[in-house]
């Protein structure tokens, strides 16, 4: 048996495996960039047989492998997964999750490259970022724990590129046929040119749809609307592209939004005053949910996971589940006594803004004067409470239950402690 022969033979058996570290890394990328209000179609998959087979034989010579890892090494893409944009502006986000999301393997592989080869066509060519990652082992539950092993390639490009890259792929490196004509080739170019033609249309539309939304009277039809607009807020306010955290939860937030009533940019925009660069720590829908949750505290029932307390459209709902709503429920209660604790002590329960929203917590701990000690405790059930309002963390309800015992205590010492100036110079 051949050296090529034993390889494809050995990926046959673990072909299955491939396929599910694609379908993995495919379902994680997905849910982040829909979520996050980027327009695109991800799909996945384990290379074909036959056509790893091809390539295989095409590189063989100039390779010259020695052994079947060799060619385990060289063969970069034998799971795969693609992403195709709507908008291919939208190419910078999805590279910041993708870095938020996996384990780089290497440095990302631009297409065109620069390699210096004499090119006889007009345009470009394949358009294209590709990147080569690793699932986290701690994201992974136990059975799929093995699958963090797996190398994935992430093909990202628009819906236009990914297309013809298809029937170029099939047309010029197959050779079916026989090898293309001139008069095929310069099609082909012709084609690429039409591409490249309709990724700046996209470009356009995209631009316009933001146009169209950034009119107050409108409402945002779906989260998609409002992250083009959150994004086009924060690039004009920050001076420079949004970070490697981006926009965060759109869909959530387009929810809460529709709950209250609030839809239009108009409606928003007096709650994206106060947002802030920092991104990495607060991406700006969570900014923007809890400025709305500052302002009426009453929301928080209705957001996330306390919206849902005891499912009403289920036949039975279990121990666990009843003991979880309720501590949950019990913990925000003792948050918002919190709040308004701080804010009275600052003196800003009624005049911190003109639509009377309530100061953070994080920036109440730099004003007021508090028990030695406090502050630290404060600041550690403040990232308590954003990982659970924010769905970053599923808190078991026995924690949240001493969390919330915790913030009674905390709000007990703060109510009975007089210092002589309450508020830092």
């Amino acid at each position: 048996m051949g050296l090529i022969e034993e390889f494809i033979e050995r990926y046959v058996k673990e072909y299955d495996f491939y396929s599910q570290a694609a379908r993995l890394v495919a379902q994680t990328l997905e849910k982040e960039l829909h979520s996050t209000g980027i327009r695109c179609i991800v799909s996945y998959r384990a290379k074909d047989i036959d056509r790893l087979e091809d390539k295989c034989r095409q590189r063989a010579p100039k390779k010259r492998y020695r052994n079947v890892s060799d060619i385990f090494a060289d063969i970069v893409d034998l799971a795969g997964v693609r992403v195709a944009l709507y908008f291919p502006g939208e190419q910078e986000q999805v590279e910041n999750l993708i870095a938020q999301l996996f384990t780089h393997l290497e440095g990302r592989k631009v297409f065109p490259g620069e390699d210096g080869a004499e090119r006889t066509e007009r345009f470009a060519g394949y358009s294209a970022v590709h990147y080569r990652v690793q699932l986290r082992e701690q994201n992974l539950g136990e059975l799929d724990k093995r699958y963090a092993k797996a190398r994935v390639e992430i093909q990202v490009a628009s819906v236009l590129m990914h297309a013809w890259s298809e029937v170029q792929h099939d047309l010029a490196y197959k050779q079916l046929g026989g090898d293309l004509s001139d008069q095929e080739r310069a099609i082909i170019d012709q084609l690429n040119g039409l591409v490249i033609a309709g990724e700046i249309s996209l470009q356009m539309l995209q631009q316009a749809g933001k146009s169209r939304v950034a009119r107050n009277e409108r409402n945002f039809l779906n989260h998609y609307e409002l992250a083009a607009h959150l994004l086009s807020h924060a690039n004009d306010l920050f001076k420079k592209p949004v970070g490697e955290a981006g926009l965060g939860r759109v869909d959530r937030l387009f929810d809460l939004l529709k709950k209250i009533k609030k839809t239009t940019p108009a409606e928003l925009e007096p709650y994206l005053e106060s947002l802030h660069g920092e991104l990495e720590m607060r991406p700006l829908a969570e900014q923007v949910i809890d400025a709305l949750l500052s302002e009426d505290p009453s929301l928080y029932k209705n957001y996330d996971k306390t919206r849902e307390d005891l499912p009403s459209n289920r036949s039975s709902v279990s121990t666990e589940e009843i003991e979880s709503a309720q501590a949950l429920q019990r913990f925000l209660h003792s948050w918002v006594k919190l709040e308004d604790v701080l804010n009275e002590l600052a003196g800003t329960s009624a005049t911190s803004s003109a639509k009377g929203t309530k100061l953070p917590v994080s920036q109440l701990l730099k004003i007021v004067t508090l028990p030695p000690g406090l502050k630290g405790e404060i600041d550690y059930l403040r990232r308590v409470r954003n990982s659970v309002v924010h769905g970053r963390m599923d808190a078991l309800a026995s924690n949240l239950a001493a969390s919330a015992q915790h913030l009674d205590t905390i709000i007990a010492e703060i109510e009975a402690y007089s210092p002589e100036e309450q508020i830092n110079p």
